[in-house]
């Protein structure tokens, strides 16, 4: 009847392992399905309405739903069980010799009475267990059918120390964690403690890390030959045109040098699309941008995805008195005189242009401000350098970025974003980089070097579908003015 038992305990247990195995330790996906990708074609859409918007393209997905609340925190580890107040040693009680395997019903045994077993001593039932993965050293977790002096006397008669105990809920039982004071290694104890049949459970106490890093690299670096730990846009003026902004998100601290209103009459209700762009530019902290150390002068010109050209111009007058080097306008409409007469002035000031491509699709017109001469024209790709199918496609196209599910600030605290929009934020940052290590460098030397050096993606030279080809920053750099 021992042995049965032993061979129902030993399956039951085989049974919950795997039960326990069976659930995910986390649900993560890195679907590449644009359809399921938060797109900035509503947020960044254009005055005269998106094509884009009648295929159910949006920034939050198909399901309309974000993810809010989520957050980047540090990689530390948690000790869900934490050491107790010191309390004096227990005082060891004499115990008997404890049979090999618990009764055949199951239940414990009467507790142990007798002389104490040299932990050197005890024989072990099972063989020693081969511990996988990270644990603590010197500690093991076990289920005590039993009350606390159960406890202590499995502690003495093993030559273990009790750090801390508590009735699980979940677990339906007392859960010990045991010290182990003479060194013994954790397989070995697990084994021993298997000759009492008051210890249901016997685990290592492994060691688990959360799987947010504390700092987040956006593949962009990587994509465009960026050393992240060398990006500095230090001191380099920035405008942006784009939605409100959520200044109190971390990734934004000390980045906004100002901010300018064009629509004050309009209650300020989304903040997403702003936060994203600023942030990829020029964040700091776990979500840092392209360019950490740029100063941002923000113009918020656009509410609901939407504007007007007098509101834009208002913005773009009011970003070119801020003496900035660069203006990002991640946005998309129809082709405008006036607009387009801002543009070539804000060049002749020297001021670089740089502006969405547009998430229209391949039939869509061009967009504009991109296809404005003197505006570099970015469309968005993914992480393996294709093409986002959303993209607007046509000869004004000059250069191509990431832009393809992105981790990012937003107005919730960060989001995985999609966009032309988002591949210009980048283009913005990296330029960035260019002027702080050249300060003297033109717009003009600035276009050339970029269509220079890109990395040739499509067809051939320059296409309607990636423009010169792919960003290479580093390549851009070097390149001879």
């Amino acid at each position: 009847m021992a042995v049965e038992a032993a061979v129902i305990r030993c399956a039951a247990m085989l049974a919950a392992a795997m039960t326990i195995a069976a659930v995910p330790a986390s649900a993560q996906t890195n679907a590449a399905n644009p359809d399921q990708t938060k797109v900035d074609c509503n947020d960044a859409s254009n005055a005269a309405g998106a094509d884009c918007a009648k295929d159910g393209s949006d920034t939050k997905g198909g399901s309309g739903a974000s993810q809010p609340g989520a957050v980047f925190l540090p990689a530390l580890i948690v000790d869900l069980f934490p050491n107790p107040v010191a309390l004096p040693a227990p005082v060891p009680t004499p115990l008997p010799p404890e049979p090999a395997t618990p009764p055949a019903n199951n239940q414990a045994g009467p507790p142990p009475s007798g002389p104490i077993v040299s932990p050197t001593d005890l024989i072990a039932v099972q063989p020693p267990r081969a511990v996988v993965g990270d644990f603590v050293p010197d500690e093991v977790l076990v289920t005590v059918d039993g009350d606390a002096g159960a406890v202590q006397q499995i502690a003495a008669s093993f030559g273990l120390e009790v750090r801390s105990q508590r009735q699980s809920r979940l677990l339906g039982t007392t859960l010990v964690r045991f010290g182990i004071p003479d060194g013994r290694p954790v397989g070995v104890v697990l084994a021993q403690l298997a000759a009492d049949g008051r210890t249901q459970r016997r685990e290592p106490n492994h060691v688990y890390s959360l799987q947010q890093a504390a700092s987040i690299v956006n593949y962009a670096f990587d994509r465009i030959a960026l050393d992240a730990k060398q990006a500095s846009g230090e001191n380099v003026r920035i405008a942006v045109i784009d939605t409100g902004i959520d200044d109190s998100n971390p990734a934004l601290s000390g980045v906004i040098a100002g901010q300018f209103d064009a629509m004050p009459d309009v209650p300020i209700e989304k903040r997403d699309h702003g936060t994203s762009v600023d942030g990829l530019i020029a964040g700091v902290g776990a979500l840092e941008g392209m360019a950490p150390g740029a100063r941002i002068y923000h113009a918020r010109a656009f509410e609901g995805g939407k504007s007007t050209r007098d509101v834009i111009l208002s913005a773009l007058d009011w970003a070119a008195e801020q003496d900035v080097r660069i203006i990002n306008m991640s946005f998309v409409g129809p082709k405008n005189d006036l607009l387009g007469v801002a543009c070539r002035n804000a060049r002749a000031l020297g001021i670089v242009l740089v502006a969405a491509a547009g998430n229209n699709g391949p039939k869509a017109p061009y967009g504009y401000p991109a296809a404005f001469d003197g505006v570099i024209a970015v469309t968005a790709t993914d992480a393996r350098d294709g093409l986002m199918p959303q993209a607007n496609r046509g000869a004004y196209v000059f250069i191509s970025a990431p832009g393809v599910e992105m981790v990012a600030p937003s107005g919730a605290g960060s989001d995985v974003v999609t966009g032309t929009s988002f591949a210009a934020a980048i283009v913005t940052g990296a330029i960035a980089n260019l002027i702080h290590a050249a300060p003297d460098r033109t717009a003009d030397e600035i276009e050339k070097a970029l269509a220079a050096t890109a990395k040739d993606l499509g067809p051939k030279g320059r296409d309607n579908d990636f423009g010169f080809g792919l960003l290479d920053i580093k390549a851009a750099e070097s390149a001879k003015e």
